[in-house]
């Protein structure tokens, strides 16, 4: 009797270690539907500011794709600031910050589409900005470091 599990064992060992690389290798095969899609550009920065009379936006033409808006209020109030596409005929982007108070920073992320956009503030007494967008930015596929 003996005899007969320790042959059963000696047989049973490399069976069970084939049927373990079988299973493993058939998780490596090749998905055909899997699509590596590139990567989107990477984010930039516009940096824009408030003041007593119109908000500045730097730079005002770049291409589409992810952004932070970093503003900064220079005037003496509290201001909200809206970063909205200038299309009629259609829903567009429309961000809006949280109130800045004075000589504060808000940042506000956008991905942005070709176009042009208004930064502003509540109201006519402070003249908006207007950016003008291109086609997309490059992907940062290949770019080193990207979170």
């Amino acid at each position: 009797m003996e005899g007969k599990i320790r042959s059963m064992r000696s047989t049973a060992v490399p069976v069970v270690i084939a049927l373990m690389g079988a299973v493993a290798v058939a998780g490596c095969g090749e998905d055909e539907d899997y699509a590596n899609q590139p990567r989107p550009p990477a984010p930039i920065v516009i940096a824009a500011s408030i003041s007593r009379d119109s908000v500045s936006v730097s730079p005002k033409n770049f291409g589409a794709g992810p952004i932070n808006l970093i503003i900064t209020n220079q005037s003496d109030d509290s201001q909200q600031i809206t970063l909205e596409s200038d299309e009629v005929d259609k829903p567009g982007l429309r961000q809006e910050t949280s109130p800045i108070s004075p000589s504060d920073t808000a940042t506000l992320k956008a991905d942005i589409k070709p176009g042009v956009y208004r930064v502003h503030v509540d109201g006519d007494a402070i003249r908006a900005a207007r950016i003008t967008v291109g086609r997309a930015r490059k992907s940062a596929q290949n770019d080193l470091l990207q979170p």
